[in-house]
């Protein structure tokens, strides 16, 4: 009897201390810019829900860069870890394992460093007497240091004056989703700055602003800084570019999409025509519509547009632009050090 007891006692034991460490979420928290382990960095897990990002508990990482989080994650959960003010994340899917994690993190500087802009794109789309333009930048930095400048913005980009300083921004870091940043003016005219840390790895940015259009109007566009690649424009079926500079790249065989390229850093195009409605025609088939298909001409030369996301779309972003109350350059800045800052 009593050896039975001893063995329950003893199981009872071993349980606990299985389940303790089930429970816990741990690991080890490495600089990858000087590939020593991470001290001092404060590791917070995040439990993910319909309301959003709850915060759970929070630690700071030890000499050796071991952290420990004594929780039982149910569902989906974050882990960010915030080191020399930038944010890293790193998903706990359900069911994925929760110990003897590894948790990256890099040194930052203001200076762009190894950070570069590769490429930028402009999608320009009328509908009505509106002018829906959607910028893409992408960023690569092939470095082990982070670019951060909150105070200088570590992307600049052109804002036309009819845009009247409404811009829809969303940045996404390597690995990470689409989140939407604030815009603020700089020092030059009509140029504009999003405070986005640019990782190791691919950053993109995607902006969207309306402009007031008519068939033969002229869409005057700038691009702040220096790229390898020329700058691109497409433009749906039914709608003509012409400009100095232009250089056709073809069209998309399917969605009719024209596509253009502009090596000059400033550009001057006349837009005419009309994008033909989805359910026009007899058929009522018009195939696959623009933000369905990556323009197949650039997806032969260059591999980024597959990349290439419409987001909102004029008539979406037309709702959006109503309904804010007041310019997004002139809304005060919120929690960027916080947990929007991917």
């Amino acid at each position: 009897m009593m050896r039975a007891s001893v063995s329950l006692r003893l199981a009872a034991a071993i349980s606990v201390s299985v389940l303790s460490a089930m429970a816990a979420v741990d690991g080890t928290v490495t600089n990858k810019t000087t590939g020593k382990p991470a001290s001092g960095a404060t590791v917070t897990l995040y439990k993910l829900g319909q309301a959003g990002m709850e915060s759970v508990e929070s630690v700071k990482s030890g000499a050796d860069g071991s952290f420990h989080i004594n929780q039982t994650p149910q569902g989906p959960h974050l882990i960010q870890t915030a080191f020399d003010g930038v944010t890293y994340n790193h998903m706990l899917p359900p069911g994925s394992a929760t110990s003897g994690i590894s948790l990256d993190v890099y040194n930052s500087s203001k200076k762009p460093g190894d950070a570069r802009l590769a490429r930028h794109f402009v999608i320009l789309q009328p509908a009505g007497d509106k002018l829906s333009v959607s910028e893409g930048y992408v960023f690569n930095n092939a470095g082990v240091m982070t670019y951060n400048d909150p105070d200088g913005g570590t992307l600049k980009f052109y804002l036309p004056v009819e845009a009247k300083g409404i811009a829809q921004v969303k940045a996404t870091a390597p690995q990470g989703m689409p989140i939407d940043r604030a815009i603020d003016k700089t020092s030059q005219k009509d140029v504009y700055k999003v405070d986005f840390p640019i990782k190791p790895g691919e950053t993109d940015f995607q902006i969207n602003y309306l402009v007031p259009y008519s068939s033969g109007s002229t869409f005057e566009g700038k691009l702040v800084g220096k790229t390898d690649e020329p700058t691109l424009l497409v433009v749906p079926q039914g709608i003509t570019l012409q400009g100095e500079g232009l250089e056709s790249k073809g069209e998309e065989p399917r969605s009719k999409a024209s596509i253009f390229s502009v090596k000059s850093a400033s550009y001057k195009v006349q837009i005419s025509g009309t994008m033909q409605a989805a359910g026009d025609g007899d058929s009522g088939d018009n195939g696959p519509s623009l933000e369905e298909i990556s323009p197949r001409v650039v997806r032969q030369n260059m591999k980024w547009i597959l990349a290439l996301a419409f987001g909102v779309l004029a008539l979406g972003f037309m709702v959006l632009y109503r309904a804010q109350p007041a310019s997004v350059a002139s809304a005060p800045a919120k929690g960027k050090n916080a947990r929007g800052r991917r």
